[in-house]
């Protein structure tokens, strides 16, 4: 039963469809009809009923019309159409007759406007210029209202960057003042900080004056050693850059006595070429390794000193030369660069010509000057102890008696025993 109902409900309700879509196919169908006869009626010649006559001095025209159909375009027609005239008379279209037309028309019907022919050319294109008129007005309008948002903008646009301008001179200004504080802040703690060193350093320096005053005694005590000490420094730099063979001794370490060597020695040649082929210290303390070192050499100088620091020593152009004995030689000289007479040495003693100058053996070492009664020095088979009995061979300093004390300690401050502490032998 239910589904019987649901069926008539359905086929009823398909029918109403039916019928209202045909009623608005027929709507349709009159609508366009009408359209169609309205447009045959407005267009076509017949039955029109109304004449406009337009006064143009070059160009006269009348304009047939369909009185109802233009009333009901044009208020202006519309209450001038009352009458019961059958034409009127236009001096051309007045304003107020061109507006009330255009006031009827939109620009969307325009061009429909012109399929009508009951309006001249003339009329159409003031029409057209009207609407032309009123696109521009819109544009214009349009175009002022866009300026007017634009100058609205960009007015608000230069509030913003004219705020935002204060903004960043406020921050800035506020970053240059913190700046200035902390740059300020910093010096301020640099001049602190410099008071403090500098009251430190006032206070070290009071301290050490004071301790300069404690030490003054102590500076005055050494400082005349200080200058001895420098001024032998100086010398041995200079020893050492003009004399470099005797820059390794360790017996001459003064240039005065060097220079005294090259006077006495006065051979250029010799001098400036000799070398220390002997050290005892370095070579032993043996008579056998000295004459190794010398026998031959010719010319030689011999240095000697003493445990005591007495230097002295002799030259022989001739030379040592194994067990030959006694050696003559008139050009050699014993001399001595210090003893305990200072105010005598330096000094140089030539040989007189007794007996020998020298004397080669090799039980001894160096051995200049004697005889019988003694030798002017010698050192012993392991170079001491060393014997002296100066005045026999080469001549004494003026004053001074050989045989006595004085005589024969000159040279090594005792007759013999005297301890070697280093003999140095220079030849070619």
């Amino acid at each position: 039963m239910d589904n019987n109902n649901n069926n008539q409900i359905q086929n009823a309700n398909q029918n109403q469809n039916e019928n209202q879509n045909e009623m608005k196919n027929l709507e349709k169908k009159v609508t366009k009809n009408l359209i169609k006869d309205y447009s045959n009626l407005l267009n076509g010649n017949s039955f029109k009923d109304f004449s406009i006559f337009v006064e143009n001095k070059s160009n006269p025209f009348e304009i047939k019309v369909h009185k109802s159909i233009l009333s009901s375009r044009s208020p202006f027609f519309n209450e001038s159409l009352r009458q019961e005239s059958l034409s009127i008379f236009l001096n051309q279209f007045n304003k107020k007759e061109m507006e009330s037309i255009l006031n009827s028309i939109s620009k969307q019907d325009f061009d429909k406007l012109k399929q009508f022919d009951f309006f001249p050319k003339s009329f159409l294109v003031d029409i057209q210029n009207k609407v032309i008129q009123d696109n521009q007005k819109e544009i214009e309008n349009k175009e002022k209202e866009i300026e007017k948002k634009w100058k609205k903008e960009i007015e608000n646009k230069e509030k913003e960057n004219q705020q935002m301008k204060i903004e960043i001179e406020e921050k800035w200004k506020k970053e240059v003042e913190n700046k200035n504080k902390e740059i300020e802040d910093k010096n301020k703690e640099i001049e602190d900080k410099n008071k403090e060193i500098e009251e430190k350093w006032k206070k070290e320096v009071e301290d050490l004056k004071e301790e300069n005053e404690k030490m003054k005694p102590v500076f005055d005590k050494y400082g005349e050693q200080y200058q001895k000490d420098l001024e032998y420094e100086k010398k041995m730099q200079e020893l050492r850059k003009n004399f470099p063979q005797f820059s390794d001794s360790e017996i001459v370490q003064d240039i005065e006595y060097v220079k005294k060597l090259q006077e006495w020695i006065n051979d250029n040649d010799f001098f400036s070429k000799m070398k220390k082929g002997f050290s005892a210290k370095r070579d032993g303390f043996n008579s056998q390794n000295w004459h190794k070192a010398v026998d031959g050499k010719g010319k030689t100088l011999v240095i000697i000193k003493t445990k005591q620091n007495f230097i002295f020593g002799g030259f022989t152009q001739v030379g040592f030369n194994g067990n030959t004995g006694d050696i003559k030689d008139s050009n050699a000289f014993i001399f001595s660069l210090r003893n305990d007479k200072g105010d005598r040495i330096p000094a140089k003693f030539t040989y007189n010509g007794k007996v020998r100058a020298i004397l080669s053996n090799l039980s001894y070492g160096p051995w200049f000057g004697g005889g019988n009664s003694g030798d002017d020095f010698r050192l012993d088979s392991n170079l001491q102890p060393g014997n002296s009995n100066f005045g026999y061979s080469y001549n004494l300093p003026n004053g001074i008696t050989y045989g006595t004390n004085e005589a024969r300690s000159y040279l090594a401050g005792s007759y013999d025993k005297w301890v070697v502490d280093e003999v140095e032998s220079y030849f070619i």
